[in-house]
């Protein structure tokens, strides 16, 4: 009896261990995916930004 007592502590303890691996791992993956789409956005900015001026460029040599 105190075997099995053992036993499904030791399980218990190797279920929360490896839950708690795949949960850190989880959160790895949300922290690089969160990078990537910073930096997508970041981009994204950028070229606006660059767009814009090229317009107001364009813009003044229109008139």
């Amino acid at each position: 009896m105190k075997e099995k007592e053992k036993d499904k502590k030791a399980k218990a303890k190797e279920k929360a261990k490896a839950k708690a691996k795949k949960a850190k791992k989880a959160k790895k993956e949300k922290a690089k995916k969160a990078k990537i789409k910073a930096k997508a956005k970041e981009k994204k900015a950028k070229a606006k930004a660059k767009k814009a001026k090229k317009n107001k460029k364009n813009k003044s040599k229109k008139k």
